[in-house]
């Protein structure tokens, strides 16, 4: 008999059906099911379950559930909510993500970087007027956090020609200045003409960038948010845009999404705003990845390396 792996989930039901098809793509030889089509004997047998954006409740019905596969590379709202701490998390670490959100962190770079907001600011005046273009080694990006994602991101820029500077907890890479604590992290500010976001939510970095940082923050550099929301203060940040401190901020995760229709970031000119769609899960490759996790926990009956609960990731 082939192994019970529940599928527990608050997707639209198009979307879960998509993730259902792929997952079981995946798994021949494991039975991927919604939660909701488990008998009772069966949630006794439960040890690992699929999560994405799971009802805590649901969870509580599997008395033996020892970890869950995460579908997404964010784990805070799983850490927070789910109802066993002794529950085990493994977070999605998918090779593909780290190259979308590489191309992602590149494009929007150079929207930055070749006055695009600027330009759109002029058709909607219908004024024709050129800008100087800044050579790309001539620009400084600075990377607060430099874990898969934040590597990935940083030699996409790299290779194309800009100096990259890092904040993180103490690594040493190649070709990247790196900085880490306190005043690591106000010397990356000085440095950057754009700076890019993609710090875990921790208990550290939650409203680690408010009035302090902006006030540091080289006068004039741009700002790209593919992290979370919390990590800035959204007051420091709109007083930075009105002084002009700030050139600009590209914001792609909000506290509330969909960013309601009445927030005032919608009509600020100095905001993009994007629907959180800097690095989408990859629907195959993540499976792929979910898979040889569970096949290999069925055979050794090991658990993946899961998150710390203490540091958030």
């Amino acid at each position: 008999m082939n192994p019970i792996v529940p599928f527990v989930q608050s997707l639209t039901n198009k979307n879960a059906s998509n993730w259902l098809i792929e997952l079981q793509s995946s798994m021949p030889n494991i039975n991927i099911c919604h939660i909701e089509e488990l008998s009772e004997s069966e949630r006794k047998y439960i040890e690992v379950a699929i999560v994405a954006k799971p009802n805590p409740i649901d969870l509580l019905t599997l008395p033996n559930l020892r970890w869950v596969q995460s579908l997404w590379a964010g784990v805070e709202k799983l850490i927070d909510e789910l109802p066993n701490k002794q529950i085990s998390i493994v977070r999605l670490i998918d090779p593909q993500l780290g190259e979308t959100m590489a191309e992602a962190v590149l494009a929007w770079t150079l929207y930055l970087h070749r006055n695009m907001p600027i330009y759109k600011k002029q058709q909607s005046s219908q004024e024709w007027i050129q800008h100087d273009v800044t050579m790309a080694s001539e620009q400084t990006i600075g990377i607060l956090g430099l874990g898969h994602l934040g590597q990935k991101a940083a030699k996409r820029l790299l290779d194309n020609g800009f100096n990259v500077v890092g904040w993180n907890s103490g690594k040493n890479l190649q070709d990247i200045e790196t900085f880490s604590g306190e005043d690591g992290l106000l010397k990356v500010a000085t440095l950057s003409d754009i700076l890019v976001i993609l710090l875990p939510l921790t208990p550290q970095t939650s409203g680690l960038l408010g009035n302090s940082f902006f006030s540091q923050l080289k006068h004039g550099a741009s700002l790209i948010n593919f992290a979370r929301a919390d990590i800035i203060d959204v007051k420091a940040l709109e007083i930075g845009l009105e002084t002009r401190q700030i050139k600009h901020a590209v914001l792609d995760v909000f506290l509330q999404e969909p960013l309601e229709r009445t927030d005032k970031l919608w009509r600020n000119p100095h905001v993009t705003v994007l629907p959180h769609i800097s690095a989408p899960t990859n629907k195959h490759t993540a499976s792929q990845v979910v898979a040889k996790n569970i096949r290999a926990f069925f055979d050794s009956n090991k658990i993946p390396q899961s998150i710390s609960r203490e540091i958030g990731y």
